[in-house]
């Protein structure tokens, strides 16, 4: 599969603004929810700069074993830093959609936001289901839409009228454009889980200022590349104006809002 644009400094910001903003408390809720026992063998696909990866670990026995992987080398570079050494943990590049393990290697599969990236969804269920051991669960969440977001969506909104007449889509349609229900029950059905529950989880969500949501959400995604594609070589006009929409929505210091998720268990 082909990887979102997660390249150059945009690993870093993303992990530096974005992860504390909109990350942490979805990682808490997924391994709450996973809860591994003892022995257990889990798989986390799309592990990013490892958010979850270090809740999960927090939340294993001493005896169980984690696998984390990604398909962009930058974003497992920074997760292994930022987990540190431990000898439950794996990290490993892997393709969602060919997940490089035998058929019941697993108990548990976590992902969080790392589903609506998948470019063959179906295939990339079907390759979880493959994985998993019978009786074991596949955790997952993707983000509501732009509407439910409203920090994102004011920076969607703002980059857009910068640029009216070819206006950045990344946020739209990649990481909030990914949250129907009824089409989340179809994918993972078509995976041959025979059970599925989705739940709507909101969260408060609170950056520093409004200048560290903006450039989360410019800078640690790739809204940057395409603002490169479009000859933009100084982020810093782009991060001024959407810092002080952020700012008038919701506040400077801290800037204050609230985030919505869907979170999905397959079994």
């Amino acid at each position: 599969m082909t990887a979102p644009a997660f390249t150059g400094s945009i690993p870093q910001n993303y992990h530096t603004y974005l992860v504390p903003l909109i990350f942490d408390a979805y990682a808490k809720d997924m391994a709450r929810r996973l809860a591994p026992g003892p022995n257990a063998r889990v798989l986390e696909l799309a592990c990013g700069t490892g958010v979850v990866t270090k809740e999960l670990l927090h939340a294993m026995p001493e005896d169980a074993r984690l696998t984390a992987t990604d398909l962009s080398l930058p974003m497992l570079e920074i997760a292994r830093t930022f987990v540190g050494p431990d000898p439950r943990v794996t990290f490993q590049p892997a393709d969602a959609c060919a997940i490089p393990f035998g058929d019941r290697s697993f108990d548990l599969i976590a992902c969080q936001y790392g589903v609506m990236f998948f470019p063959d969804k179906d295939k990339a269920m079907k390759e979880a289901r493959r994985v998993l051991a019978p009786g074991g669960r596949y955790v997952f969440n993707v983000w509501g839409s732009l509407a439910q977001n409203p920090i994102a969506r004011i920076g969607h909104e703002t980059v857009g009228r910068l640029f009216p007449n070819n206006p950045p889509t990344f946020l739209h349609r990649l990481p909030f454009g990914y949250s129907d229900k009824k089409e989340l029950e179809r994918v993972v059905r078509a995976g041959g889980f025979a059970h599925v529950e989705a739940q709507t989880v909101e969260f408060p969500c609170v950056a520093p200022s409004a200048e560290d949501a903006a450039r989360g959400f410019i800078e640690g995604t790739p809204v940057a590349v395409e603002l490169s594609e479009r000859g933009v070589t100084d982020m810093t006009p782009v991060r001024r104006a959407v810092t002080e929409a952020l700012a008038k929505e919701f506040g400077d210091r801290p800037c204050r809002a609230t985030m919505s998720a869907v979170v999905v268990t397959a079994s």
